[in-house]
Protein backbone atom coordinates (compact mmCIF):
# COMPACT_ATOMS: atom_id res chain seq x y z
CA UNK A 1 0.00 0.00 0.00
CA UNK A 2 1.06 3.34 -0.93
CA UNK A 3 1.69 6.02 1.95
CA UNK A 4 1.48 9.42 2.07
CA UNK A 5 2.88 12.11 4.13
CA UNK A 6 1.59 15.65 3.96
CA UNK A 7 3.51 18.06 5.40
CA UNK A 8 1.06 21.35 5.77
CA UNK A 9 2.19 25.37 6.98
CA UNK A 10 -0.47 27.38 6.81
CA UNK A 11 0.22 31.01 5.51
CA UNK A 12 -3.06 33.45 4.94
CA UNK A 13 -5.40 36.33 5.90
CA UNK A 14 -4.83 39.97 5.67
CA UNK A 15 -2.15 42.14 7.33
CA UNK A 16 -3.60 45.77 9.53
CA UNK A 17 -3.12 49.40 9.37
CA UNK A 18 -2.91 52.28 12.30
CA UNK A 19 -5.67 53.99 13.85
CA UNK A 20 -6.57 55.14 17.36
CA UNK A 21 -9.51 56.78 18.46
CA UNK A 22 -9.90 60.64 18.65
CA UNK A 23 -7.38 61.99 21.68
CA UNK A 24 -10.22 64.91 22.77
CA UNK A 25 -12.46 61.69 23.95
CA UNK A 26 -12.78 60.70 28.09
CA UNK A 27 -13.81 56.87 28.11
CA UNK A 28 -12.95 54.53 30.54
CA UNK A 29 -9.48 52.63 29.50
CA UNK A 30 -10.26 48.50 29.32
CA UNK A 31 -9.08 46.58 31.41
CA UNK A 32 -7.08 42.88 29.99
CA UNK A 33 -9.30 40.11 32.24
CA UNK A 34 -6.87 37.30 32.68
CA UNK A 35 -9.94 35.18 33.90
CA UNK A 36 -9.24 34.19 36.95
CA UNK A 37 -11.96 35.85 38.57
CA UNK A 38 -15.79 34.76 37.91
CA UNK A 39 -18.14 37.81 37.75
CA UNK A 40 -21.52 37.36 39.56
CA UNK A 41 -23.05 37.70 42.97
CA UNK A 42 -24.94 34.56 44.38
CA UNK A 43 -28.03 34.78 46.01
CA UNK A 44 -30.78 32.81 47.09
CA UNK A 45 -29.31 29.89 44.63
CA UNK A 46 -29.14 32.46 41.69
CA UNK A 47 -25.65 34.08 40.28
CA UNK A 48 -26.73 37.54 38.88
CA UNK A 49 -24.37 38.87 36.26
CA UNK A 50 -25.60 42.29 35.46
CA UNK A 51 -23.44 43.84 32.20
CA UNK A 52 -23.17 46.69 29.89
CA UNK A 53 -22.50 47.43 26.24
CA UNK A 54 -20.07 50.60 26.40
CA UNK A 55 -17.61 52.29 24.34
CA UNK A 56 -14.30 52.00 25.88
CA UNK A 57 -10.50 52.77 24.60
CA UNK A 58 -8.39 49.82 24.44
CA UNK A 59 -4.90 49.45 24.54
CA UNK A 60 -3.96 46.23 23.46
CA UNK A 61 -0.05 46.78 23.63
CA UNK A 62 1.67 49.19 26.32
CA UNK A 63 -0.32 51.21 28.43
CA UNK A 64 1.16 54.39 26.37
CA UNK A 65 0.89 53.07 23.18
CA UNK A 66 -1.55 53.21 20.23
CA UNK A 67 -5.26 52.63 21.23
CA UNK A 68 -8.64 52.24 19.93
CA UNK A 69 -12.35 53.27 21.03
CA UNK A 70 -15.01 50.62 20.55
CA UNK A 71 -17.67 48.38 22.26
CA UNK A 72 -16.91 46.42 25.22
CA UNK A 73 -18.79 44.36 27.75
CA UNK A 74 -18.01 45.85 31.59
CA UNK A 75 -19.55 44.21 34.60
CA UNK A 76 -21.78 46.76 36.01
CA UNK A 77 -19.83 49.18 38.20
CA UNK A 78 -16.44 47.61 36.83
CA UNK A 79 -14.18 48.63 34.60
CA UNK A 80 -14.89 47.39 30.94
CA UNK A 81 -12.45 44.48 30.22
CA UNK A 82 -11.37 42.40 27.01
CA UNK A 83 -12.05 39.38 27.13
CA UNK A 84 -15.54 40.10 28.90
CA UNK A 85 -16.16 39.17 32.21
CA UNK A 86 -15.91 35.36 33.02
CA UNK A 87 -18.77 33.46 34.03
CA UNK A 88 -17.41 30.22 35.97
CA UNK A 89 -20.19 28.56 37.81
CA UNK A 90 -20.72 24.96 39.32
CA UNK A 91 -22.88 22.42 37.65
CA UNK A 92 -26.57 22.92 38.93
CA UNK A 93 -26.29 26.72 39.17
CA UNK A 94 -28.85 29.04 37.90
CA UNK A 95 -27.51 31.94 35.72
CA UNK A 96 -29.31 35.02 35.51
CA UNK A 97 -27.15 37.51 32.92
CA UNK A 98 -28.90 40.66 32.47
CA UNK A 99 -26.92 42.91 29.83
CA UNK A 100 -27.76 46.49 29.30
CA UNK A 101 -26.97 48.33 25.94
CA UNK A 102 -25.05 51.47 26.97
CA UNK A 103 -23.85 52.40 23.29
CA UNK A 104 -26.76 55.07 22.75
CA UNK A 105 -26.43 54.93 18.73
CA UNK A 106 -26.26 50.79 17.93
CA UNK A 107 -28.21 48.29 18.39
CA UNK A 108 -26.21 45.01 19.64
CA UNK A 109 -27.03 41.49 18.75
CA UNK A 110 -26.57 38.82 21.80
CA UNK A 111 -25.33 35.05 21.40
CA UNK A 112 -24.14 32.34 23.13
CA UNK A 113 -25.55 32.69 27.11
CA UNK A 114 -27.07 29.45 27.26
CA UNK A 115 -29.13 30.40 24.18
CA UNK A 116 -28.12 27.18 22.26
CA UNK A 117 -26.61 28.83 19.13
CA UNK A 118 -23.48 28.95 17.48
CA UNK A 119 -24.34 31.17 14.47
CA UNK A 120 -23.24 35.07 15.60
CA UNK A 121 -26.27 36.04 13.17
CA UNK A 122 -28.81 34.08 14.87
CA UNK A 123 -28.79 36.95 17.73
CA UNK A 124 -30.99 38.77 20.06
CA UNK A 125 -31.43 42.22 19.41
CA UNK A 126 -30.89 44.52 22.25
CA UNK A 127 -31.48 48.55 21.29
CA UNK A 128 -29.54 51.12 22.52
CA UNK A 129 -30.48 51.81 26.01
CA UNK A 130 -32.49 48.70 26.58
CA UNK A 131 -31.64 45.62 28.79
CA UNK A 132 -32.26 42.00 28.26
CA UNK A 133 -32.21 39.55 30.71
CA UNK A 134 -31.14 35.54 30.04
CA UNK A 135 -31.33 33.10 32.48
CA UNK A 136 -30.31 29.26 32.26
CA UNK A 137 -29.68 26.28 34.71
CA UNK A 138 -25.76 25.50 34.43
CA UNK A 139 -26.47 21.97 34.04
CA UNK A 140 -23.80 20.86 31.34
CA UNK A 141 -20.11 20.58 32.00
CA UNK A 142 -17.67 21.97 30.25
CA UNK A 143 -16.26 25.65 28.29
CA UNK A 144 -18.86 27.97 26.36
CA UNK A 145 -18.62 31.80 25.19
CA UNK A 146 -20.63 34.55 24.71
CA UNK A 147 -20.91 37.52 23.11
CA UNK A 148 -22.23 40.22 20.93
CA UNK A 149 -22.40 41.67 17.35
CA UNK A 150 -22.62 45.86 17.06
CA UNK A 151 -24.02 47.35 14.59
CA UNK A 152 -21.17 50.08 13.99
CA UNK A 153 -19.43 50.30 10.72
CA UNK A 154 -16.75 47.99 11.53
CA UNK A 155 -15.37 44.14 10.44
CA UNK A 156 -14.81 42.21 13.32
CA UNK A 157 -16.21 42.81 16.50
CA UNK A 158 -14.48 39.69 18.64
CA UNK A 159 -13.32 42.24 21.45
CA UNK A 160 -17.52 41.84 22.60
CA UNK A 161 -16.70 38.56 23.75
CA UNK A 162 -16.02 36.19 26.93
CA UNK A 163 -15.94 32.47 28.08
CA UNK A 164 -18.33 30.41 30.42
CA UNK A 165 -17.41 27.74 31.95
CA UNK A 166 -19.43 25.43 34.21
CA UNK A 167 -17.59 22.60 36.48
CA UNK A 168 -18.23 19.98 38.46
CA UNK A 169 -18.76 20.60 41.95
CA UNK A 170 -15.99 20.53 44.02
CA UNK A 171 -13.74 20.43 41.04
CA UNK A 172 -10.51 22.51 41.27
CA UNK A 173 -10.43 25.93 39.20
CA UNK A 174 -6.76 26.86 38.75
CA UNK A 175 -6.76 25.87 34.98
CA UNK A 176 -6.07 28.91 32.71
CA UNK A 177 -8.63 30.30 30.31
CA UNK A 178 -7.18 32.19 26.97
CA UNK A 179 -9.90 33.99 25.17
CA UNK A 180 -8.52 35.51 21.41
CA UNK A 181 -9.64 38.32 20.58
CA UNK A 182 -9.71 40.85 16.97
CA UNK A 183 -11.07 43.77 16.30
CA UNK A 184 -10.91 45.06 12.81
CA UNK A 185 -12.17 47.88 10.96
CA UNK A 186 -12.25 48.70 6.98
CA UNK A 187 -10.43 52.25 6.27
CA UNK A 188 -11.32 54.43 3.80
CA UNK A 189 -8.52 53.23 1.37
CA UNK A 190 -9.78 49.67 1.71
CA UNK A 191 -7.61 48.56 4.22
CA UNK A 192 -8.09 46.86 7.51
CA UNK A 193 -7.03 48.67 10.94
CA UNK A 194 -6.44 45.68 13.72
CA UNK A 195 -5.86 44.46 16.96
CA UNK A 196 -5.22 40.75 17.61
CA UNK A 197 -4.67 39.95 21.55
CA UNK A 198 -4.87 36.88 23.98
CA UNK A 199 -6.75 37.75 27.31
CA UNK A 200 -6.96 41.46 25.64
CA UNK A 201 -3.02 41.97 25.05
CA UNK A 202 -0.93 41.45 21.90
CA UNK A 203 2.69 40.67 21.99
CA UNK A 204 5.36 41.39 23.34
CA UNK A 205 2.36 42.83 26.40
CA UNK A 206 0.79 39.20 26.88
CA UNK A 207 1.27 37.69 30.00
CA UNK A 208 4.32 35.09 30.49
CA UNK A 209 3.84 31.80 31.95
CA UNK A 210 6.18 30.89 34.69
CA UNK A 211 6.75 27.44 35.08
CA UNK A 212 8.86 24.28 35.79
CA UNK A 213 9.76 21.53 34.55
CA UNK A 214 7.26 18.66 34.52
CA UNK A 215 4.51 20.67 36.14
CA UNK A 216 1.01 19.93 34.90
CA UNK A 217 -0.84 22.58 33.11
CA UNK A 218 -4.35 22.84 32.20
CA UNK A 219 -5.27 25.39 29.77
CA UNK A 220 -8.62 26.19 28.09
CA UNK A 221 -8.31 27.74 24.26
CA UNK A 222 -11.57 29.91 23.59
CA UNK A 223 -11.52 31.31 20.19
CA UNK A 224 -14.81 33.43 19.82
CA UNK A 225 -13.68 34.85 16.42
CA UNK A 226 -14.89 34.26 13.02
CA UNK A 227 -11.49 33.30 12.01
CA UNK A 228 -9.55 30.36 12.09
CA UNK A 229 -6.35 30.03 14.26
CA UNK A 230 -4.15 26.56 14.49
CA UNK A 231 -2.74 27.31 17.51
CA UNK A 232 0.78 25.74 18.10
CA UNK A 233 2.78 25.05 20.89
CA UNK A 234 6.94 24.81 20.83
CA UNK A 235 8.91 22.70 22.81
CA UNK A 236 6.29 19.87 24.27
CA UNK A 237 3.26 18.15 22.96
CA UNK A 238 -0.20 18.52 24.75
CA UNK A 239 -3.16 16.40 25.12
CA UNK A 240 -6.27 17.25 23.50
CA UNK A 241 -8.70 16.46 26.62
CA UNK A 242 -11.45 18.42 25.01
CA UNK A 243 -13.35 19.89 21.72
CA UNK A 244 -16.39 22.21 21.55
CA UNK A 245 -18.24 25.15 20.38
CA UNK A 246 -20.43 28.06 21.84
CA UNK A 247 -22.98 25.23 22.87
CA UNK A 248 -20.62 23.57 24.81
CA UNK A 249 -17.93 20.71 24.33
CA UNK A 250 -17.39 17.24 24.54
CA UNK A 251 -15.14 15.71 26.89
CA UNK A 252 -12.85 12.69 25.05
CA UNK A 253 -12.29 9.56 26.73
CA UNK A 254 -9.21 8.59 28.22
CA UNK A 255 -8.30 6.32 25.39
CA UNK A 256 -9.08 9.19 22.56
CA UNK A 257 -7.47 11.69 24.17
CA UNK A 258 -4.51 12.69 21.24
CA UNK A 259 -1.18 14.41 21.60
CA UNK A 260 -0.69 17.46 19.27
CA UNK A 261 1.85 20.55 19.37
CA UNK A 262 -0.78 22.34 16.77
CA UNK A 263 -4.67 22.44 16.84
CA UNK A 264 -6.53 23.90 14.57
CA UNK A 265 -9.28 26.23 16.59
CA UNK A 266 -12.54 26.72 14.16
CA UNK A 267 -14.05 29.73 14.45
CA UNK A 268 -16.53 29.98 17.74
CA UNK A 269 -14.68 27.05 19.16
CA UNK A 270 -12.90 25.70 22.29
CA UNK A 271 -10.52 23.41 23.56
CA UNK A 272 -9.49 21.82 26.66
CA UNK A 273 -5.67 20.70 26.56
CA UNK A 274 -3.35 19.40 29.75
CA UNK A 275 0.58 19.25 28.85
CA UNK A 276 3.94 18.88 30.95
CA UNK A 277 6.80 21.27 29.85
CA UNK A 278 9.56 18.65 28.98
CA UNK A 279 12.16 20.99 28.46
CA UNK A 280 13.64 24.18 30.60
CA UNK A 281 13.69 27.55 28.40
CA UNK A 282 11.82 29.71 26.93
CA UNK A 283 8.59 28.61 24.74
CA UNK A 284 5.89 30.05 22.61
CA UNK A 285 2.56 28.95 22.22
CA UNK A 286 0.81 31.10 19.26
CA UNK A 287 -1.18 31.35 16.20
CA UNK A 288 0.35 29.49 12.86
CA UNK A 289 -1.56 31.56 10.94
CA UNK A 290 1.83 33.96 10.02
CA UNK A 291 -0.77 37.32 9.27
CA UNK A 292 -1.81 37.07 13.09
CA UNK A 293 1.56 36.88 14.65
CA UNK A 294 3.80 38.83 12.81
CA UNK A 295 5.17 42.57 12.81
CA UNK A 296 2.11 44.32 11.18
CA UNK A 297 -0.38 42.14 13.63
CA UNK A 298 0.37 45.61 15.45
CA UNK A 299 -2.28 48.24 16.06
CA UNK A 300 0.69 50.86 15.48
CA UNK A 301 2.02 49.09 12.93
CA UNK A 302 2.46 51.23 9.47
CA UNK A 303 1.07 49.20 6.24
CA UNK A 304 4.75 48.12 5.17
CA UNK A 305 6.04 47.30 8.47
CA UNK A 306 9.45 46.92 6.98
CA UNK A 307 11.58 47.61 10.49
CA UNK A 308 9.61 45.15 12.15
CA UNK A 309 9.71 42.64 9.33
CA UNK A 310 13.51 42.81 9.04
CA UNK A 311 14.14 43.49 12.89
CA UNK A 312 15.80 40.15 14.75
CA UNK A 313 14.47 41.43 18.59
CA UNK A 314 11.61 39.12 19.25
CA UNK A 315 9.46 41.58 20.60
CA UNK A 316 9.55 43.46 17.05
CA UNK A 317 9.57 40.69 14.76
CA UNK A 318 6.63 39.00 16.53
CA UNK A 319 3.04 40.59 17.34
CA UNK A 320 -0.45 39.58 17.85
CA UNK A 321 -1.43 36.24 18.60
CA UNK A 322 1.36 34.76 20.89
CA UNK A 323 2.46 34.34 24.20
CA UNK A 324 5.54 33.13 25.96
CA UNK A 325 6.21 30.41 28.78
CA UNK A 326 9.29 30.49 30.99
CA UNK A 327 10.19 27.19 32.06
CA UNK A 328 12.65 26.66 35.24
CA UNK A 329 14.91 23.47 35.34
CA UNK A 330 14.25 21.04 37.66
CA UNK A 331 16.99 18.65 36.63
CA UNK A 332 19.83 18.12 34.31
CA UNK A 333 19.45 17.45 30.99
CA UNK A 334 20.51 13.95 29.46
CA UNK A 335 23.88 13.46 27.99
CA UNK A 336 23.22 13.39 24.26
CA UNK A 337 26.02 10.20 22.85
CA UNK A 338 26.51 9.09 19.32
CA UNK A 339 25.27 11.89 17.63
CA UNK A 340 24.73 12.21 13.62
CA UNK A 341 25.60 15.07 11.62
CA UNK A 342 23.97 16.95 9.45
CA UNK A 343 24.49 20.41 7.23
CA UNK A 344 22.40 22.30 5.52
CA UNK A 345 22.28 25.53 3.53
CA UNK A 346 19.46 28.24 3.43
CA UNK A 347 19.85 29.39 -0.15
CA UNK A 348 18.47 32.36 -2.45
CA UNK A 349 17.29 31.45 -5.86
CA UNK A 350 17.16 33.62 -9.47
CA UNK A 351 15.22 36.91 -8.61
CA UNK A 352 11.34 36.50 -10.20
CA UNK A 353 8.84 39.08 -10.88
CA UNK A 354 9.30 41.85 -8.12
CA UNK A 355 12.75 43.42 -6.52
CA UNK A 356 12.59 42.12 -2.97
CA UNK A 357 10.73 39.04 -3.14
CA UNK A 358 13.16 35.73 -4.46
CA UNK A 359 12.48 32.39 -3.68
CA UNK A 360 14.64 30.66 -1.63
CA UNK A 361 14.89 27.39 0.08
CA UNK A 362 16.85 25.05 2.60
CA UNK A 363 19.02 22.56 0.33
CA UNK A 364 21.11 19.14 2.23
CA UNK A 365 25.16 20.36 1.84
CA UNK A 366 26.50 17.50 2.96
CA UNK A 367 30.31 18.25 2.49
CA UNK A 368 28.95 21.92 3.82
CA UNK A 369 29.61 24.08 0.58
CA UNK A 370 27.22 26.78 -0.38
CA UNK A 371 25.44 25.77 -3.34
CA UNK A 372 25.08 28.25 -6.31
CA UNK A 373 21.30 30.23 -6.65
CA UNK A 374 19.17 28.32 -8.84
CA UNK A 375 15.74 28.90 -10.14
CA UNK A 376 14.67 26.57 -7.98
CA UNK A 377 10.71 25.96 -7.06
CA UNK A 378 10.27 27.35 -3.86
CA UNK A 379 10.36 24.41 -0.89
CA UNK A 380 13.42 23.45 1.33
CA UNK A 381 14.43 19.60 0.90
CA UNK A 382 13.63 16.82 3.02
CA UNK A 383 15.33 15.83 5.64
CA UNK A 384 15.29 12.20 6.78
CA UNK A 385 16.12 11.23 10.31
CA UNK A 386 16.11 8.40 12.77
CA UNK A 387 13.87 8.22 16.08
CA UNK A 388 16.49 7.63 18.79
CA UNK A 389 19.47 9.15 17.22
CA UNK A 390 20.41 12.45 18.61
CA UNK A 391 21.28 14.79 15.35
CA UNK A 392 22.78 18.10 15.14
CA UNK A 393 22.09 20.29 12.09
CA UNK A 394 24.73 23.12 10.84
CA UNK A 395 22.41 25.89 9.34
CA UNK A 396 24.43 27.56 6.85
CA UNK A 397 22.88 31.08 6.11
CA UNK A 398 24.13 32.22 2.21
CA UNK A 399 21.03 34.96 2.02
CA UNK A 400 21.56 38.38 2.71
CA UNK A 401 19.81 38.77 5.31
CA UNK A 402 19.07 37.06 9.00
CA UNK A 403 17.02 33.89 9.53
CA UNK A 404 16.02 31.29 11.65
CA UNK A 405 14.92 27.63 11.47
CA UNK A 406 12.28 26.58 14.12
CA UNK A 407 11.85 22.42 13.76
CA UNK A 408 8.12 22.52 14.00
CA UNK A 409 7.10 19.48 16.19
CA UNK A 410 10.03 18.17 17.07
CA UNK A 411 11.39 17.76 20.67
CA UNK A 412 14.55 19.76 21.30
CA UNK A 413 16.29 22.17 23.46
CA UNK A 414 15.46 25.58 24.02
CA UNK A 415 18.58 27.14 22.62
CA UNK A 416 17.76 25.54 19.13
CA UNK A 417 13.90 25.91 18.92
CA UNK A 418 14.35 28.73 16.27
CA UNK A 419 13.13 32.03 17.87
CA UNK A 420 15.45 34.58 17.40
CA UNK A 421 16.61 36.83 20.38
CA UNK A 422 14.32 34.50 22.70
CA UNK A 423 14.80 30.73 22.35
CA UNK A 424 17.27 29.88 25.62
CA UNK A 425 17.64 29.73 29.29
CA UNK A 426 19.09 32.71 31.18
CA UNK A 427 20.75 35.37 29.29
CA UNK A 428 22.03 32.25 26.57
CA UNK A 429 19.63 33.24 24.07
CA UNK A 430 20.10 31.67 20.63
CA UNK A 431 20.53 34.38 18.05
CA UNK A 432 19.26 35.07 14.24
CA UNK A 433 21.60 33.59 11.71
CA UNK A 434 23.37 36.01 10.14
CA UNK A 435 24.28 36.51 6.37
CA UNK A 436 27.36 33.84 5.74
CA UNK A 437 27.30 32.53 9.49
CA UNK A 438 25.94 29.30 10.65
CA UNK A 439 24.01 27.91 13.67
CA UNK A 440 23.74 24.29 15.25
CA UNK A 441 20.61 22.55 16.02
CA UNK A 442 20.60 20.14 18.72
CA UNK A 443 18.13 17.29 17.98
CA UNK A 444 16.75 15.23 20.09
CA UNK A 445 13.87 13.25 18.03
CA UNK A 446 11.75 11.05 20.62
CA UNK A 447 9.31 10.53 18.07
CA UNK A 448 8.83 9.34 14.42
CA UNK A 449 6.61 11.01 12.23
CA UNK A 450 6.22 13.31 9.69
CA UNK A 451 7.09 17.28 10.82
CA UNK A 452 8.26 20.29 9.11
CA UNK A 453 10.99 22.96 9.36
CA UNK A 454 10.50 26.39 8.59
CA UNK A 455 11.60 30.12 9.33
CA UNK A 456 10.62 32.12 12.36
CA UNK A 457 11.63 35.62 11.22
CA UNK A 458 10.51 37.34 8.41
CA UNK A 459 8.06 35.23 7.75
CA UNK A 460 6.10 36.88 4.76
CA UNK A 461 9.41 36.88 2.79
CA UNK A 462 10.78 33.98 4.00
CA UNK A 463 7.95 31.28 4.26
CA UNK A 464 5.98 33.01 1.25
CA UNK A 465 9.25 32.67 -1.02
CA UNK A 466 9.84 28.60 0.08
CA UNK A 467 11.73 28.63 3.36
CA UNK A 468 10.13 25.89 4.41
CA UNK A 469 10.05 22.32 4.08
CA UNK A 470 9.51 18.52 5.60
CA UNK A 471 11.10 16.20 7.84
CA UNK A 472 10.51 12.59 8.25
CA UNK A 473 11.54 10.92 11.11
CA UNK A 474 11.60 7.47 10.90
CA UNK A 475 11.94 4.25 13.45
CA UNK A 476 14.97 2.84 13.63
CA UNK A 477 16.00 0.29 11.38
CA UNK A 478 12.92 1.84 9.01
CA UNK A 479 13.70 2.20 5.44
CA UNK A 480 12.51 4.93 3.25
CA UNK A 481 11.00 4.13 -0.36
CA UNK A 482 10.47 7.01 -2.81
CA UNK A 483 8.64 4.32 -4.74
CA UNK A 484 5.84 3.59 -2.01
CA UNK A 485 5.96 6.80 0.44
CA UNK A 486 5.17 10.21 -1.33
CA UNK A 487 5.53 13.81 0.68
CA UNK A 488 3.33 16.52 -0.25
CA UNK A 489 3.83 19.70 0.92
CA UNK A 490 1.61 22.41 1.07
CA UNK A 491 2.69 26.31 1.11
CA UNK A 492 1.70 29.58 -0.25
CA UNK A 493 4.02 31.16 -2.85
CA UNK A 494 4.16 34.81 -3.43
CA UNK A 495 7.03 35.53 -5.32
CA UNK A 496 5.49 34.02 -8.64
Amino acid sequence: MRRVLIALLLVTGATSAPRVGPSGASLSRVVANDNRTPAGTLRNGVLTIELAVVMARWYPEAADGPFVDLPVFAAEGKAPTIPGPLVRVPKGTRVRLVVRNALGDSTIGLWGMGMTTTNDTVTIPVRPGESHVVEFIANQLGTFMYGARSARDVSETEQLAGAIVVDEPGARTDDRILVLNIWSAMRPDSSFNSALAINGKSWPYTERFDVTQGDTLRWRVVNPTVRQHPMHLHGAYFRVDARGNADGDTTFAPAARRMAVTEPMEPRSTMRMTWAPATAGNWLFHCHVAFHVIASARLDAPPDDVHGLHSTDPDKHMAGLVTGIHVRERGAEPVRRNVRHLAVTVTPGVAKDTAHLRPIGMRRTPDGRVPAPTDITPRGDIIWLTRGVPTDITVHNALAEPTAIHWHGLELESYSDGVAGLSGIGTRLAPAIAPGDSFVAHLTLKRAGTFIYHTHLNDLDQIATGLYGPIIVLEPGQRWDPTRDLVLTSGFDISR
